[in-house]
């Protein structure tokens, strides 16, 4: 399905400086943003910045992958702009997957979940982080994180597989649902590959999540997921089954074994990384609690797809509309690859870019009727 929407080539082309956006002297680069939104630099020079979490106070704490930095960001002014920073950790183990809760930073450090005490009150000296929940599998390469407190209370963590497709042993390829007072966990779902996001609907209170399909077989197989979890325990296909229809011809699907289809299916390779529910009030009312995808974009397909951040419109569980908001993508030039999406509280939208290591802000400037 292709993208819909008010955003064209001639429409809402923001040009940004080379200073940056770290490109080659004496050139500029374009960015795509729908009518009657812009878009603005937060901060810069983060490395390959990935999941962002916002703390009651304001503050946008940021995790990295290979860079290994923890850091929280601050605007002081309430400018649109980062003022000050600081690198809480500058030594940890993929810190990618991070989320905040009543006052704490949770972050996923290797082989256990880290958190930091009253964090906002301890941004220049944050302590010793306590260790509640240990026994991960440690991190290898392709296996990715992503972590969010649903609304009972739990630490919710995808886990991704370190291959392209495999069987791999648990609990690689599932979702843990973790009690973080007590350590208990439960693997809520199962069948997953990639898992870059995650987000709660504010109606039903229901997990939905991204899911990048295996690599490798044509530019247009197998479909990307937008997933829904309906109850605990749920099966997702991996590796058996991509997409809706997709079939693994390295694994038999178990003829016992049930299978949540996706709610959506995205083009192949467009990666959804971030999963998001805005819900924020300044984004005319269409956008409201509607789903926000960052596409991270291709990399093993003939032409580029992706790099753009759309939204979900949804009617109950059903998609109904894929609209691009901002495409990073400057003919085959990726500009940025978006990974995270946080409302800021202004009701902006903050997007992580993990190639140029930005944080964009995109806001709305009411130039169009609701």
């Amino acid at each position: 399905m292709k993208p819909k929407g008010n955003i064209t080539r001639c429409v809402g082309l923001l040009s940004l400086l080379i200073a940056n956006l770290s490109i080659s002297a004496q050139a500029s680069v374009m960015l795509t943003v729908s009518k009657g939104f812009g878009m603005s630099l937060y901060a810069s020079g983060l490395g390959d910045v990935k999941q962002m979490a916002l703390g009651d106070k304001g503050t946008l704490f940021v995790g990295t992958g290979d860079t290994g930095h923890l850091m929280a960001l601050v605007d002081e002014n309430q400018d649109g702009r980062v003022d000050r920073r600081y690198v809480l950790d500058r030594h940890m183990k993929r810190p990618e997957a991070l989320a905040f809760y009543q006052g704490d930073l949770y972050v996923a450090e290797d082989d256990k979940i880290l958190k930091f005490l009253d964090i906002e009150t301890r941004l220049k000296r944050p302590g010793r982080p306590k260790v509640v929940y240990s026994g991960l599998p440690p991190v290898e390469k392709g296996a990715t994180r992503s972590m969010a407190f649903g609304p009972d209370g739990r630490l919710y963590l995808a886990l991704g597989v370190p291959c392209n497709v495999c069987d791999a042993r648990a609990p690689y390829g599932s979702i843990l649902a973790i009690d973080p007072d007590t350590g208990n966990a439960e693997q809520v779902a199962t069948g997953v590959r990639r898992v870059l996001g995650m987000d709660w609907s504010p109606d039903k209170q229901e997990l939905w999540f991204g899911d990048n399909s295996r690599e490798w077989m044509g530019d247009n197989l197998p479909a990307d997921e937008i997933n829904r979890l309906a109850k605990p325990g749920e099966h997702f296909g991996f590796p058996y089954m991509h997409g809706e229809s997709t079939r693994e011809p390295s694994f038999k699907l178990p003829s016992q074994m049930n299978i949540r289809k996706p709610e959506y299916e995205l083009p192949a390779h467009v990666s959804p990384a971030g999963v998001h529910f805005y819900r924020g009030e300044s984004f005319p009312v269409k956008f409201r609690q509607q789903l926000f995808v960052a596409e991270h974009g291709s990399t093993n397909r003939s032409s580029k797809v992706g790099y753009q951040v759309v939204v979900l419109s949804l009617d109950g569980n059903r998609v109904t509309e894929r609209t691009t908001l901002v495409s990073f993508l400057d003919g085959e030039f990726p500009v940025a690859r978006p990974y995270a999406l946080v409302t800021a509280p202004d009701g902006a939208l903050y997007i992580s870019d993990d190639l140029k290591g930005n944080i964009y802000r995109l806001y709305y400037k009411g130039l169009e009727a609701e």
